[in-house]
């Protein structure tokens, strides 16, 4: 049995990644040079927001044979095993890795459809039966080392990330984590993270959708100007007198008009670049931590 042994734990599994649009070949972005980077970090960082570690899960080996991309994972904790299978299970890894290609490569979207294999087991078909998803992942042991490729990629992103560190002033001792630093200060770039931090969990750091600037216009009341003011310090289409203008020309439309106004300035003006960090982050700064929670999901709100 798996409990019974002194050794540590350890298993194998096959995660089969496959884009649902046709224009989207993952193969062949992670088989380009200038691509590779980027589709690589996109699956280390939702990976380990599977798990809730960088170290949780190790990829030993990136196949690419299409239309599939398929990732060869070593789990070394049982616990980090299971983590993985319950992210997998709830869609949550799908998600996150949709988003983290989505931000990584530019892309408006990038749907994907997932398999999880260990040995001849089709794991998708077990999944409600954690246990004996871990038995099977626990059966395969891993059959080679990481890939040298593998390791290069790791140490490459750690470069890139020690380098936008030492440039943004930040302490060394947060060089080591994938994950990118918390909420912009006023040297960092918040368009350029891939995640960020919120009350200590890490969220990916998404261009704005029609939901959030819906909820906002309903949500931010009378605040919605000290928003706009800490939003106009990188966002010259907001700079003054627009927000007061903004102010007089939607009056009569009330609040919500002249929130929803404001965001679709920012929105329009900056494009991709109009990311949730940028708004939690103005929102924080106002007091407004429970409209900032709504726009992450973390209320199970019902509106009446």
């Amino acid at each position: 049995k798996m409990a019974g042994s002194s050794a540590p734990w350890i298993g194998s599994a096959f995660l089969f990644l496959q884009s649902t649009c046709k224009t989207i070949a993952l193969p062949s972005l992670y088989e380009s040079s200038q691509k590779k980077p980027s589709v690589f970090k996109a699956l280390k960082l939702a990976l380990a927001d599977s798990t809730g570690s960088v170290n949780g899960v190790d990829m030993l080996k990136v196949h690419c044979s299409h239309p599939h991309l398929i990732v060869q994972l070593k789990f070394c904790k049982q616990e980090n095993c299971r983590r993985f299978l319950q992210s997998y299970r709830e869609g949550v890894l799908q998600e996150s890795l949709q988003n983290h290609l989505q931000l990584a490569l530019a892309m408006t979207t990038v749907p994907l459809e997932m398999e999880l294999k260990a040995g001849n087991e089709h794991l998708d078909n077990m999944l409600k039966d954690e246990d004996r998803c871990l038995e099977c992942i626990y059966r395969e042991k891993p059959d080679r080392l990481r890939d040298e490729e593998i390791t290069e990629l790791e140490e490459y992103l750690q470069s890139l990330i020690l380098h936008q560190n030492i440039n943004n002033n930040l302490p060394a001792k947060d060089c080591a984590s994938l994950n990118s630093p918390s909420l912009p200060s006023q040297g960092s770039s918040p368009s350029s993270q891939l995640t960020f931090l919120f009350q200590g969990q890490q969220f990916a750091n998404r261009t704005l959708t029609p939901d959030d600037h819906q909820k906002f216009a309903k949500l931010v009341s009378k605040k919605w100007k000290q928003v706009g003011r800490s939003l106009q310090r990188n966002c010259r289409a907001l700079r003054d007198p627009v927000i007061d203008n903004l102010a007089l020309e939607y009056d009569r439309e009330g609040l919500y008009e002249q929130a929803y106004q404001l965001l679709l300035r920012f929105i329009q003006s900056e494009g991709k670049k109009a990311t949730i960090a940028r708004l939690i982050a103005a929102l924080e700064e106002n007091g407004l931590t429970s409209l900032a929670e709504e726009l992450l999901g973390l209320h199970s709100h019902e509106d009446s």
